[in-house]
């Protein structure tokens, strides 16, 4: 039997809803866990907290808008990470983490093996705790590290902790999607970031929306896109005081090297090689915040309402080549609105 997904949105979970869930996690019949907005008491976030350490099927966790409410829950999920080996993509987005929960999850979060997308947007965070999730962007040479990171709406971070993960994004040599959207970042702070994304050699998204930005930033990139080779494909730059003409020079010339990209690469075979992730990246992108979409009814049973797999990694058969992102993919739960 295919492992399936588990999806509720904000409801209050009894004992025997959670009772299921620890069953399937630990039955390894769940590649997919979401209880977004969920109300459980700090007994049962327990229980499913050791039931995912024990899981070797599950790969993606959602536990946004609250449901990682205090710093006990914050260690019980260090706890399980600590053990779990198989989860490749994490969602806290809305969790008031602090930098103190950080500080808790990062030894779990920075070790690893298998985690390439972490979303920790709108999390209360600071400088201290993005100096350490600079941490798990290293650079190249090093151990791998994330592939897609959310720090949407973290507006206690300061110019001096942009810098820094400027600085980390410039020698990832791993990350391929990055989304700042809602923080006040302003020219100065996106000056920086072209800096950093004229380095990467892997940066195919960035997301600035909402991020205080003005023309003075758009020519910067507009600059750069046009002078310089850059792996960029997608720069999101809606809900800023910047003139559409110059919105609509830069991602015409974003579509320009990505056409010339396709020209370089050779024809796909057929078989099972072939995925999703070999598509343009233009084609697979999509606002993060269309893509959730509730599955559960209210009166149905939690095992009635698994669903066939229908997020997988975009991967290779070769572990080697394994890309799991929700961004670019059709992940059922790539969700960041508050």
């Amino acid at each position: 039997m295919l492992p399936a997904s588990i999806q509720i949105t904000g409801e209050l979970l009894s004992a025997a809803e959670v009772q299921d869930i620890c069953e399937s996690l630990k039955e390894d019949s769940v590649r997919l866990l979401s209880v977004r907005g969920c109300q459980l008491s700090d007994r049962d976030f327990g229980r499913i907290c050791r039931s995912v350490a024990e899981s070797h099927s599950l790969a993606q966790l959602n536990l946004n808008l609250g449901v990682v409410s205090s710093i006990s829950r914050t260690r019980h999920l260090a706890d399980a990470l600590k053990t779990n080996r198989s989860l490749q993509t994490l969602f806290l987005h809305g969790s008031p983490l602090l930098d103190a929960g950080l500080v808790t999850l990062n030894s779990a979060l920075s070790t690893h093996p298998a985690l390439v997308c972490l979303d920790l947007g709108d999390c209360m965070l600071g400088d201290e705790a993005l100096g350490l999730i600079c941490g798990m962007l290293p650079p190249d040479g090093a151990k791998s590290g994330l592939r897609e990171l959310t720090l949407s709406a973290n507006p206690r971070i300061s110019s001096k902790g942009w810098a820094q993960l400027s600085i980390a994004v410039a020698h990832s040599s791993q990350l391929r999607v990055l989304n700042l959207d809602y923080n006040p970042l302003g020219d100065p702070i996106a000056g920086m970031l072209a800096v950093a994304v004229a380095s990467s050699r892997t940066l195919e998204v960035l997301d600035l929306e909402g991020t205080g930005l003005t023309n003075q930033s758009a020519q910067v990139f507009l600059d750069m896109v046009e002078n310089y080779p850059t792996s960029l494909r997608v720069l999101v730059l809606a809900e800023n005081d910047i003139n559409p003409e110059l919105q609509q020079q830069i991602c015409d010339l974003l579509s320009e090297g990505e056409d010339d990209d396709e020209r370089d690469v050779p024809p796909l075979q057929p078989g099972p090689a072939s995925s999703s992730a070999l598509l343009p990246i233009r084609d697979k992108y999509q606002p993060i915040r269309d893509k959730y979409h509730p599955i559960r009814d209210k009166d149905q049973p939690v095992r009635d309402k698994y669903q066939p797999p229908a997020w997988l990694p975009h991967s290779n058969p070769s572990p080697q080549m394994i890309l799991l992102t929700s961004g670019l993919g059709e992940s059922l739960l790539a969700e960041t609105e508050m």
